[in-house]
């Protein structure tokens, strides 16, 4: 009997989503991905394949502040900076791709922080 990946699972999911979600140029896709110890974003326009934006917990500008701490401090932290250089090129509305990740935790505090700083989704 096979055991019960739980990253096969979150793939699986993913495919099914993307289906459905697809980032223009006037409204690109925000992704998210979450592993262990840190969490990313990128505004994607999947009409040419390019990466707009990107923001991570790696980021000199969060790293040193967040190391450490609480997890959904630092995706906040990640959610407002991915805001922030959104708006810097011009990109105001986005579709939010979750990634297969449940919106719960640190995929919901980056959204909500993403958000906060003025990006429509």
């Amino acid at each position: 009997m096979p055991r019960f990946d739980r990253k096969q699972a979150r793939k699986k999911r993913h495919r099914r989503v993307r289906k459905k979600i697809y980032g223009t140029s006037e409204r690109p896709r925000l992704n998210v991905y979450r592993s262990a110890k840190n969490i990313h974003a990128q505004v994607i326009d999947d009409n040419r394949g390019h990466t707009l934006v990107h923001a991570s917990t790696l980021d000199p500008e969060i790293k040193d502040d967040y190391q450490g701490k609480n997890n959904q401090e630092a995706s906040a932290a990640v959610g407002r900076l991915i805001a922030k250089r959104s708006k810097d090129k011009g990109i105001e509305d986005v579709i939010f791709d979750r990634g297969g990740y449940l919106y719960h935790g640190r995929v919901k505090a980056l959204a909500e922080a993403a958000r906060e700083e003025g990006l429509n989704f």
